[in-house]
């Protein structure tokens, strides 16, 4: 089956060259392309794709706040980030991306993350079904020791201290690891960085509603009593996500 690539990048200039490489790369490929987040929401819920090269400087929505949304919507797809910017290479692998090219683009460089995107293709017959089954628990460390709580029963998780709060409904524990660490840990089921300190279950989400400066917030099933915000950059995903 041909690999189907998605292009998103909101310079057409960039855009042209990548697809002109990928296409001597890879020539049966299926490649499209998309010139904004809000495009590659669109297309990432219009058909399946094995890769995205997403560009981080968008003109709507930045590429690190999109890779949740692509994630949670193409389970088995790859995505690369696309940079003019050596600096976000840490930033890539934090969020759990595949791999990064700076631009200008290298045709060596492509062609071997290209090689190993394609080693981790799911074989033929498995296309549609997720590579890492869902643990179904989580690990918390608090207070010196280990809990195990069912991911379902987390409502949200906040920054801390140095550190995060985990709420379910009955519970609040601290755990010293970063958000950023709880959202790989989280990666690929249904939890979104709504906020830079606030980490939500998208299944829990019971209002949405205007609040401060041209902002939103939200408030939870099982913690009716909390509002928490939603950056202005991730409210375009959470629309989309939550079909709001």
């Amino acid at each position: 089956m041909a690999v189907r690539i998605a292009v998103i990048d909101d310079e057409r200039p960039a855009r042209s060259e990548l697809r002109h490489q990928l296409r001597e790369l890879v020539p049966d490929a299926v490649i499209e392309e998309g010139d904004s987040g809000a495009a590659a929401l669109e297309l990432a819920g219009a058909g399946k794709y094995d890769i995205f090269f997403l560009d981080i400087n968008l003109g709507d929505i930045n590429g690190t706040v999109l890779v949740n949304a692509l994630k949670n919507m193409q389970r088995d797809a790859k995505i690369i980030f696309v940079t003019a910017y050596s600096e976000y290479a840490v930033t890539a692998f934090e969020l759990g991306v595949e791999d990064y090219i700076l631009k200008p683009y290298d045709k060596g460089r492509l062609k071997k993350v290209l090689e190993r995107m394609q080693s981790q293709r799911p074989p033929a017959g498995h296309q549609g079904q997720a590579v890492k089954t869902r643990p179904g628990k989580i690990a918390i460390s608090n207070e010196g020791k280990t809990i195990f709580e069912d991911i379902d029963d987390i409502i949200y998780i906040e920054t801390h201290n140095r550190g995060c709060m985990i709420h379910t409904a009955e519970h609040g524990y601290y755990d010293g690891k970063s958000i950023g660490e709880f959202e790989k840990r989280l990666e690929g089921d249904r939890f979104f960085r709504c906020h830079k300190s606030y980490l939500i279950n998208l299944d829990k989400v019971r209002e949405v509603f205007p609040w401060g400066n041209n902002s939103f917030g939200l408030k939870m099933q099982g913690a009716a009593q909390e509002v928490l915000p939603v950056g202005r950059e991730r409210t375009k995903v959470l629309r989309q996500l939550l079909g709001w």
